[in-house]
């Protein structure tokens, strides 16, 4: 059994190792060949990927993160209870043990040992610890989130983005249903969060929920109720249009809602109508509904996770923002903007990028749009001691990225091509090392090793010359 600072486990579920840039490079919970309860997840939807994209709802900082905590510190660390959403929406509840990976004194990752906890009933005797919420640090987060967003907010300098913004404000204040869509990281949230505060509806009239976090098989009762009786089990409950009634519902990941349940869900947004399940009486209500959605509304018909008729009534007031590969005025604003943000956070003085670093990013493919370049600016900024960052900054994971992807099948000039791919070579201390180098081997050849004569012809003191011998291994 493994005994550690009161935590006491005789098995592990899952292990989760990370590098010093909070990279995921393994993480068996996605694994099929030991989680045979996964869901088929491809390894690179979870493989060199931002921890914090991989588990949106983890916080980067070291009180509630084990794994920040740990990275930070260089400690072991002991964490009972951590909850935790991953990028499917997916709830956990976990006893960590966290172990730093350091190699010549520094560190360079971690190893997580997991244990979830919820299939456990004699860890604790305080049942109420490992309750999940109904509103977890998603809805938190969106609601913490909104009163800070407007659309004055809103980096941008595209002309698409600002049509946008135009569209989404007349949206705000009527009552036909919104759809905004865009690729994951596009911002699709904080239109959103400012589409609501610009509406003036009162925050306790909104009520939001992540569609792709719920069961398939409840999402039905969620979103309409349920009357006493109508399966094992089912009481009387409201549902998310009853709470809504008279202010607006936000549903995230839309086409997340089975087939057969949107059919219902467009008798609501046509009529304002809708039975409980279980119930032979309809209600009424009046919601103003916005939902969201990563995949195109055609793409979305086409693999039949959006019914035609759906999507007539939600056509008249789509929103659609443009992945930031399509908005380069935008890029080097966001680049700026994340500068400061984490100066500030990491007590760091950076002021700028280098023109080659500037250049990979216009041309850069942007899969995870401005949430992965935010990761990125926010890593090389924690990380870097210099004043410019510069490409050999950039996370490890970016670099097959950039020499296996971006640069091969980009536009770029055959000289931009040996810059990227020998950027070492442009390293000032390096060159300069090299060149002392040769510089005292070659006045060692002329005196015949005499260190004396060598260090007079070079104009440096014995000891000193005996010094940068022992350092350049001569």
């Amino acid at each position: 059994m493994l005994n550690f600072e009161g935590l006491k486990i005789n098995s592990l579920d899952f292990i989760l190792i990370v590098d010093k840039e909070f990279t995921v490079v393994y993480n068996t919970r996605y694994d099929k060949r030991v989680n045979l309860n996964s869901n088929a997840i491809e390894s690179k939807e979870y493989l060199n990927r931002n921890l914090f994209e991989i588990y949106p709802s983890i916080k980067k900082d070291a009180s509630t993160s084990s794994i920040v905590r740990c990275i930070t510190t260089g400690q072991v660390v002991v964490k009972k209870f951590q909850k935790f959403k991953d990028f499917n929406g997916n709830l956990y509840c976990t006893h960590n043990i966290t172990i730093p990976l350091i190699r010549n004194g520094k560190i360079i990752g971690a190893v997580e040992l997991v244990k979830d906890i919820k299939t456990i009933e004699n860890l604790t005797d305080n049942n109420d610890e490992i309750k999940y919420a109904e509103q977890d640090d998603f809805f938190d987060n969106f609601i913490n989130n909104a009163n800070k967003s407007t659309f004055d907010s809103i980096i941008t300098s595209d002309s698409k983005m600002l049509k946008a913004i135009e569209q989404a404000k007349t949206m705000s204040r009527m009552e036909n249903p919104t759809l905004i869509y865009g690729e994951t990281g596009t911002g699709k949230e904080v239109f959103v969060q400012a589409m609501i505060n610009y509406s003036g509806i009162p925050r306790d009239k909104v009520v939001i929920q992540n569609c792709a976090a719920l069961p398939q098989n409840l999402i039905e009762s969620i979103l309409f109720g349920t009357c006493k009786g109508a399966y094992t089990g089912a009481e009387n409950r409201k549902g998310l249009f009853d709470e809504a009634n008279g202010g607006l519902l936000f549903l995230d990941e839309l086409n997340s809602i089975p087939y057969d349940v949107q059919g219902k869900l467009l008798r609501v947004l046509q009529d304002g109508s809708f039975r409980p399940v279980g119930s032979n009486m309809q209600k009424n209500v009046n919601v103003k509904v916005i939902a969201a959605m990563n995949e195109d509304p055609l793409e979305a018909i086409k693999n039949q996770h959006l019914r035609k008729d759906l999507f007539y009534r939600l056509s008249g007031g789509m929103i659609f923002l443009p992945p930031l590969r399509e908005r380069k005025e935008d890029i080097l604003l966001f680049i700026n903007y994340y500068i400061k943000e984490y100066n500030v956070v990491y007590g760091k003085k950076v002021k700028g990028i280098t023109k080659i670093l500037e250049k990979f990013f216009l041309s850069y493919y942007w899969e995870g749009n401005v949430r992965e370049l935010k990761h990125i600016i926010e890593s090389m900024v924690s990380l870097s001691d210099c004043d410019i960052l510069e490409v050999q900054h950039l996370p490890a994971y970016m670099y097959d990225r950039i020499f296996n992807e971006d640069i091969t099948n980009s536009n770029a000039s055959a000289e931009d091509e040996k810059i990227f791919f020998n950027f070492e070579n442009y390293n000032l201390k390096k060159n300069l090392e090299e060149k002392e180098k040769e510089i005292i081997t070659e006045v060692l050849k002329i005196t015949k090793g005499n260190k004396t004569k060598a260090g007079e012809i070079l104009g440096i003191p014995r000891q000193t010359l005996k010094y940068k011998m022992n350092k350049l291994k001569i």
